[in-house]
């Protein structure tokens, strides 16, 4: 466990609360994490490496309250969390851990038709100078690709998809088809159908959310070889 400051500044005032990072990460992506478990101390500074407490009349006037834990919440969800970089470090190591497994097991070269080793992987993503971040993979691995290309012959077996989304989930959904759309329309009563081609690899984990979001109301067509969209 790594206690860190989290603080924002608000009408001209600095407050800090001390946390876990690896919790105060977690709420602040919104996931459901109890303030009391991610507070290490129960109390909000100014500066917390001075002690200096802030008072009730600037609490209220801040958060519009004067209840510790809901203005620390807010502090660690609207404001900025100060990540240590050897935890930075860690996270993009662990990243780059998993992206290498994934180009391991479903990328080839295409000269050879064979998997490229994961050594050989981690090499070019260090040579290529790619820029991996704590994203999950499939928001990233498009560009990855395409970067690690440059250096090193790779072909991941994706599939063409249609997609026909409802109006009412559109919004919610384009995010996650951003990273994989190769084209799109938008029909009359605000429907959006588009063109995905998607790693194989990440196809499971995709429907999972698509169904998640639309509740099952996306209409998905693969899209064979040769086919007219």
């Amino acid at each position: 466990m790594t206690d860190v400051i989290a603080r924002i500044k608000i009408k001209g005032k600095h407050y800090e609360v001390l946390v876990d990072v690896d919790k105060a990460l977690q709420l602040k992506q919104g996931k459901p994490v109890s303030i009391g478990n991610v507070l290490a101390i129960d109390k909000i500074f100014y500066d917390y490496k001075k002690g200096s407490n802030v008072s009730d009349s600037d609490l209220q006037n801040a958060f519009g309250t004067s209840d510790i834990k809901t203005a620390a919440e807010k502090i660690i969800k609207q404001g900025e969390i100060q990540i240590p970089k050897e935890y930075k470090d860690k996270e993009r190591e662990d990243k780059k851990k998993q992206i290498i497994d994934f180009l391991s097991r479903y990328a080839i070269d295409p000269r050879t038709e064979k998997p490229h080793t994961p050594e050989r992987i981690s090499a070019t993503i260090e040579e290529s100078g790619i820029n991996i971040d704590n994203r999950p993979v499939e928001q990233q691995i498009t560009k990855i690709i395409e970067k690690i290309k440059e250096i090193l012959p790779i072909k991941i077996q994706t599939k063409k998809l249609k997609l026909r989304i409802p109006a009412e989930h559109t919004g919610k959904v384009y995010g996650l088809l951003s990273e994989h759309k190769e084209s799109e329309n938008w029909l009359a009563n605000g429907d959006l159908e588009c063109i995905i081609n998607l790693p194989i690899g990440l196809q499971e984990d995709f429907y999972d959310k698509l169904n998640a979001i639309t509740h099952g109301s996306a209409i998905s067509q693969e899209i064979k070889e040769g086919e007219k969209k």
